[in-house]
């Protein structure tokens, strides 16, 4: 398989951003499915039903969440009502819809999962590991699935390459979201995991981590709170990672870095 995995959508510069570049990148790099995490498009704070439609609309397959998957209050429904929509497998165990699923896409069946870190975080989750775990166990890779995705949402680089290991050869990708900035350790790891610590954002880079920089910097350098953050409204770079995996097997053979647009240094499958 394909596979196309975009990180954090970060407001309406993102939203924007993988709706005019999204449908020709499936053309051009053929691809087979297309995760996004969205769990900043509504103005860097969650996700709503229109605006995952719209992300559905462009050519997403599937929409990750994450720490904010419930602040926009009507993805409590929409997370049931689409079983596209995944919140972290971990999060509470009364919250509404499902932390993995199996699809069928492009004649194959794909896994995709979500899981929420605990170091760094701003409230404490169940332990991401023993709930991937029977997950895992149950879908083994080249026979009851054709390929797994896990999307690592969490703040420490540490615990994120400890899920890459943990799921290493047993999983067909392993990436890291949440912290908005590509890390430059995509690689295939030793049983043929593709694991990258960060994916990046679909954001504008002259920002702060996607905010304008107005308000983060004057926090910083006077310790006072003026004004909410607000999402930076320049031209997004789409970052994410390129994943071609074996059917027979479900591992990775090829793993590319993926940058689109904005201001960082482009890079994608053939650049």
């Amino acid at each position: 398989m394909r596979i196309l995995f975009l990180g954090d959508v970060m407001g309406r510069t993102g939203r924007r951003a993988v709706a005019e570049r999204l449908p020709a990148l499936r053309v051009d790099w053929r691809l087979d499915a297309v995760v996004i995490n969205g769990e900043n498009a509504s103005s860097g704070r969650g996700l709503n039903a229109a605006q995952a439609a719209g992300l559905f609309e462009a050519g997403a397959d599937v929409v990750t969440l994450g720490d904010h998957a419930f602040d926009q209050k009507d993805m409590m429904q929409a997370v049931e009502a689409d079983h596209r929509i995944l919140r972290p497998i971990n999060y509470a165990k009364a919250a509404p819809g499902r932390g993995w699923r199996v699809f069928d896409i492009a004649g194959r069946k794909l896994l995709i999962a979500q899981v929420l870190g605990q170091v760094f975080m701003s409230r404490t989750y169940d332990d991401p590991f023993s709930a991937i775990e029977p997950v895992l166990k149950a879908h083994p890779l080249g026979r009851a699935v054709q390929a797994t995705l896990v999307d690592m949402h969490c703040e420490a680089t540490s615990e994120k390459m400890a899920m890459g290991h943990w799921c290493d050869g047993r999983a067909s990708i392993v990436v890291g979201t949440h912290t908005h900035v590509p890390t430059a350790d995509a690689c295939i790891l030793p049983r043929g995991t593709a694991y990258q610590s960060d994916a990046g954002m679909c954001g504008d880079y002259d920002s702060v981590i996607g905010m304008d920089k107005t308000e983060p910097l004057r926090r910083f350098v006077t310790g006072m709170t003026r004004e909410r953050f607000a999402p930076a409204g320049g031209e997004a770079t789409l970052c994410g990672l390129f994943v071609e995996t074996d059917d027979a097997t479900g591992l990775a053979r090829e793993v590319v870095q993926v940058r689109q647009g904005g201001r960082l240094a482009q890079a994608g499958p053939g650049a």
